[in-house]
Formats: C-alpha cells, structure tokens, sequence
C-alpha cells in the first residue's frame, strides 16, 4: 500500500537537492567555523555564505540573523530575551490565544514570574481583531507576539496592519513565521516586524536548524552561555553542515514560492471538490481568504478525531488533528477552542490536512475517495 502523506505542516520531507547538499557538507564541512586555521576559515565562509540567503529571504542584514536549533528556540529567545532585557521598562506582553505553543508556555511561564499576559482572542475565521490589539496596549507593553499564520487552521494574521500600529510604539513585534515562511513572501522591513522566527523542516530543510531574525537595534538577553558564536548572541559551535542545507531548502522555496502555491491551490482544490462529489458533509475550518495554500483544516459532523485518525492511517493516509507538538495529547485543540468555545463540536470532529511538493493531484482525489468510503461506508 503507498501512503499517501497529507501532514507537511508538521513536517516535510528534505529535498534531494537539499539531502546532497547536507550530505555533502557533513563529509567534507566538519571545521569548526570558530578556528582560525584554513578548515575553520572554510567552514566560516560556507556559515556566511548561507547567512546571506537566509537573511535575502526576508529583506534583512546578515548581522540581523542568529541560528537557532529551531523554531521553538527561536521563539523563546524572542520572548524570554525581550522580557528578560527590558524588564525594567514594562512586564506586560501581548500575545494571542491561538499560538504555537512555543510561545503559549513560554508567556504562561513568564506569568508565573510576575509578567501581565494579554492573550488575544480570535474570531471564527482565526484573525486577531487590530482595534482589540490597540487598546490593549499599555505604557508598559514591551512585546507583542502574534503568528504570521496558523500551524493548525492556515489563517494569516494582518502582520503589516500589526507592523504599521506598532512602529511608533516602543514594544518589540515578533512573528512566529514558522508555517508562514515559505509560502508567503516576507519583508521585515515593509511590514515592521522586529524579530521574526523560522524552522527549517517546514520548507523541505533538515531539522535541528533555524533563525531568529532581530533588528539590529533590539536587545536580547541570551538564553545560552559559552562562547562566542553567532556575534555573543547564541552560544555553541554552529552545525554548518544543517545551515549550508537549511540555505539550499531557502534558495529552492524562494525561486518558486508562485509555483508552489499554485500547485497547492490545484491539489486543496481537487480534495475539496471530490469529498464535495463524493456527498461528504464537511465544513472549512478557519477562513478561506487570507489562508496558507497548503493546509485545510476539515470539520466533519458524526465523525471522533481519534478514531478517524486511526482510520486514515489503516487506509494509507497520514494526517493530524492540529499541532504535531501535541500529538498523543486528548486536550481538543487550544485554536479550535479560540475560535469555537469549549462546548463546540469541532474540537472533537476537526482534521488537518496539509500538502506538500510531492503530492500530486491524483494522490489528492484518492485521498478524498478513502476519506468518503470511511466516512460514508
């Protein structure tokens, strides 16, 4: 049986230019970019060279990039940096109901040290209202976090309207671009972004590796302690040969993020439009405007999430029910909630399905029509 995999915003699958690439590295690129002798020397161009494209990607300086192990560090180190360095100046943050949990426990964490949370609700759809966002800021607010799009439902939050109210107002704006990079096209200068995080096993790239854009005038306490690497800012010999792949992933998804979307559009549109042929009784989760292309988050009447999931993968299909961070967990999805209430029956009956470069249409019409025979039997 060929499984049919519908669960790339969890993760994808590294590309074969980029596993070469990797390879490559990891045989021939094992200086530490530290030393000063020629296999360091080396090492430090190959480090630059690949810092160049990352920080291409979204318009900013090679100096405004830290590597991180990923976009969960990326994130705490947005926010327990910001926190931490500007202390002083305010404790009140504000973020949404709807994160990654990267940023979720991050804030309950810091709640915990004395810290005000202000968490943002979300409508139907899954967008923060930017009214909301303006009158909860404070003479003390000294970050805002708001996703760029959401891991579970899609939804693209108005990042440059969050940008324009915030430029004149001395809290930092971090985005979790995690699931939106990628897919959309990103400026950070356009859209006042301050700090900006991304994983590289979301775009086809290696895990393990990731980066923290911050503006060259924001401070950050550090999180790490040791030496000198990544300008004092993240402490740890730097893993060149997952930076040289993460920079090839970067390079291939840039050239056709058009293409790609395109291609997305194709395959979402062709698993609707068969579950829909088919007599399945399904809703969209979330909206279907401002969403990312790859994800559609389906609520289905008279169907259990965890039995259905089971289903899918007996069938060949591999999908999730939100987050791959919470996988296993029996909690409804803490986005759903937000969009839904406690007592609504999508927390119990929603399925994330999300597509990647290597499906192919045909896969998304066999996929809605073992969807269908589960389904309506």
């Amino acid at each position: 049986m060929n499984r049919i995999y519908l669960d790339h915003a969890a993760t994808t699958p590294m590309a074969e230019q980029v596993v070469n690439t990797f390879v490559e590295e990891i045989n021939q690129g094992y200086g530490n970019a530290s030393s000063i002798h020629q296999t360091g020397r080396s090492a430090r161009k190959k480090l630059d060279d690949a810092r160049a494209i990352l920080a291409h990607s979204i318009g900013c300086r090679e100096t405004e990039i830290t590597m991180t192990s990923g976009g969960t560090e990326a994130d705490n180190y947005a926010i327990f940096g910001t926190a931490y360095a500007r202390k002083d100046v305010g404790k009140h943050i504000i973020t949404t109901q709807i994160e990654h949990h990267a940023v979720l426990h991050a804030c309950e964490q810091l709640e915990k040290e004395g810290f005000e949370i202000t968490y943002l609700p979300v409508d139907s759809s899954g967008l923060i209202s930017i009214e909301y966002l303006k009158k909860s800021l404070r003479e003390d607010t000294i970050l805002v976090s708001v996703m760029f799009a959401n891991n579970e439902v899609g939804t693209i939050q108005p990042i440059k309207e969050i940008g324009n109210l915030l430029k004149d107002h001395k809290a930092y704006f971090h985005t979790d671009a995690v699931q939106a990079y990628g897919s959309v096209k990103i400026d950070v200068q356009e859209f006042h972004i301050d700090m900006l995080s991304v994983s590289s096993h979301k775009i086809n790239g290696p895990k393990g590796i990731g980066f923290l854009y911050q503006r060259k005038d924001i401070y950050l306490k550090p999180l790490f302690y040791g030496g000198q690497q990544e300008r004092k800012k993240r402490a740890g010999t730097e893993n060149v040969p997952a930076v040289v792949a993460f920079a090839k992933a970067v390079e291939l998804k840039q050239q056709n993020i058009e293409d790609n979307n395109s291609h997305y559009r194709k395959l979402k549109d062709a698993f609707v439009k068969q579950l829909e042929k088919n007599g399945v009784d399904f809703k969209i989760n979330g909206t279907q405007n401002e969403v990312l292309t790859h994800v559609v988050n389906l609520s289905i009447p008279k169907t259990d999430v965890e039995t259905f999931l089971v289903q899918l993968d007996l069938v060949g299909i591999d999908a999730s029910s939100g987050s791959a961070c919470t996988a296993g967990s029996i909690d409804p999805s803490h986005v759903l909630v937000a969009m839904y209430g406690e007592s609504s029956p999508e927390l119990r009956n929603s399925v994330r399905f999300s597509f990647g470069l290597n499906n192919t249409k045909e896969e998304a019409v066999e996929a809605a029509n073992k969807i269908s025979k589960i389904i309506l039997g």
